[in-house]
């Protein structure tokens, strides 16, 4: 029996194949009797389904093919995906792959499971090799300008040569990135052209119509491109001194820009002697005396003198202004105001958190949101005046990642804290407490100056400025991002971390607490 032998009108013509492809499942005509002349071209979708495909519990969803009856097929979505990029490929022998491919996903069910399977490499390589030539059409493209007839929108041209039967596939992408532009692309076999519609004109009808007109005509020639001009010179004046020398990486250039695209580039011509000249270049940069930083941020406000001794309330407040404009770090720029400490001075203990959250950023005070309420709660419970003691942050001013109109927090980094080491240390030098309490990682880091893992040093004395004693705890917040099934046994546990404390709210300090250990 001779083959069927199946002729296409066009190098594109995807809808015949996936007519023909249709009747020969529908006749049950085997792959290796059918001879497929002229491929096809992608579309939208292979086949139509005329009804929803029936669900197989535990597996992925299908697409079903054809109509009803005998020659009603469903195939896996990732084929449908596969065959719209494998259409696109210069193979002449793809679509014969394909309908074998389809072929045998219905009458092969073990070959969905089976990723070595010849036919699935193949096509799986040549999906991957038009990929990879839809990326350097989008990449490669040069747009030149070419002379127009007065009266008519400039034209930009380039000129590029494809290995697979991409240009259509990819033309949507210029027309979105290049909308208002009136522009053209040349290649050998085929060429596309945009006209931006008139500024005028009226609104477009319809969700999938275009601002403007696509046309598609017969490939040219080389010769045809445009000719350098001088906007190129300025480009290849720009390359040449953005190009720097100590990165020079040939192996990856060559992996990324491939030679064969180079001679439509017209950088690629200055590649070959700046690379000569790098290892010369480089020496001369390590060699030359570095240039003295301009910096991005505002010098350090000076700090006012600590006289705890007259007015510390004053010095305090001095301080405040002075850190709100502090720029050593990005946060103060982001931040609605500086958020300093609150309470007496001289007092019995000074309780050290973290950094400012939002509604603390609003208010200006520390300690006023869900955080602040938690302790307040402890507080109370424990009979502790809160404005008996001092409030403050470690960090003075609020992080935060927008998502959104809300502001989520960020735990600061070190730098953040290393910036504002300075104002808790003048800080703590006017407010004088006889301890500290150090509410999570970050204040305890910026009191005892290491890193302290709180959940092992917990409930311990240790020794902070000026060897004060600081007692190691949670930050409030811990407790509310806890697990809520172990909410009222995390409640006790941090209260009996605080209630070590107790004494020197009382003034029993004196010989009544353990000594804090001393540090390394």
């Amino acid at each position: 029996m001779s083959p069927r032998v199946i002729t296409l009108e066009s190098e594109i013509d995807w809808p015949g194949f996936r007519r023909e492809a249709r009747t020969l499942l529908a006749s049950l005509v085997p792959p290796d009797e059918v001879v497929w002349q002229t491929p096809g071209h992608p579309a939208p979708e292979l086949w139509q389904a005329e009804a929803p495909p029936r669900p197989v519990a535990g597996s992925a969803p299908m697409r079903r093919l054809g109509g009803s009856g005998p020659s009603r097929l469903v195939v896996p979505p990732a084929f449908i995906t596969l065959c719209e990029k494998v259409v696109l490929h210069q193979d002449p022998q793809r679509f014969a792959l394909l309908y074998r491919l389809l072929w045998r996903l219905v009458h092969e069910r073990g070959l969905r499971q089976d990723p070595l399977d010849p036919d699935r490499l193949r096509a799986r390589q040549m999906l991957q090799s038009v990929r990879r030539d839809l990326h350097k059409m989008k990449a490669f493209v040069r747009f030149r300008p070419v002379g127009q007839p007065e009266g008519e929108p400039p034209l930009s041209v380039a000129w590029f040569e494809p290995e697979h039967h991409i240009v259509e596939a990819v033309a949507p992408f210029f027309v979105r990135r290049f909308t208002q532009m009136h522009w053209a692309i040349l290649t050998p076999e085929c060429s596309v052209r945009w006209m931006p519609a008139p500024a005028n004109s009226p609104p477009l009808a319809g969700e999938d119509a275009l601002p403007g007109e696509l046309e598609f005509g017969p490939g040219a020639s080389k010769e045809q491109a445009p000719a350098p001009d001088q906007g190129e010179a300025l480009w290849l004046t720009y390359y040449a001194h953005i190009f720097n020398p100590a990165r020079l990486k040939l192996s990856m250039m060559a992996k990324e820009m491939p030679r064969k695209y180079w001679a439509n580039l017209p950088e690629a011509q200055l590649i070959a002697p700046l690379a000569a000249q790098a290892s010369e270049r480089t020496t001369r940069m390590v060699q030359a005396v570095p240039a003295a930083p301009r910096r991005r941020i505002p010098a350090r406000a000076p700090l006012p003198p600590v006289d705890s001794m007259h007015d510390p309330e004053a010095s305090l407040a001095a301080l405040a202004k002075s850190a709100d404009r502090c720029r050593d770090c990005p946060l103060g720029e982001h931040a609605t105001q500086v958020v300093f400490g609150d309470g007496a001075l001289q007092p019995p203990l000074m309780l050290v958190g973290e950094q400012p959250g939002d509604q603390e950023d609003l208010a200006g005070q520390p300690f006023v949101g869900p955080a602040g309420r938690l302790l307040d709660r402890a507080l109370q419970e424990l009979g502790w005046p809160r404005d008996a003691l001092y409030l403050t942050n470690a960090v003075k001013h609020f992080k935060f990642e927008l998502r959104g109109t809300r502001r989520i927090h960020k735990s600061p980094g070190q730098r953040e804290v290393l910036a504002c080491q300075q104002w808790l240390e003048r800080e703590v030098a006017l407010v004088r407490p006889k301890a500290f309490v150090a509410l999570g990682a970050t204040a305890a880091r910026a009191l005892v100056g290491r890193a302290v893992p709180v959940m092992s040093e917990r409930g311990q004395w240790l020794t902070g400025p000026a060897g004060l004693p600081v007692l190691i705890t949670l930050h409030p917040s811990a407790l509310l991002r806890g697990d809520p099934a172990e909410k009222d046994s995390a409640w006790r546990a941090w209260l009996d971390d605080l209630a070590l404390a107790s004494r020197y709210i009382r003034g029993e300090e004196e010989g009544a607490l353990s000594q804090p250990r001393a540090e390394a």
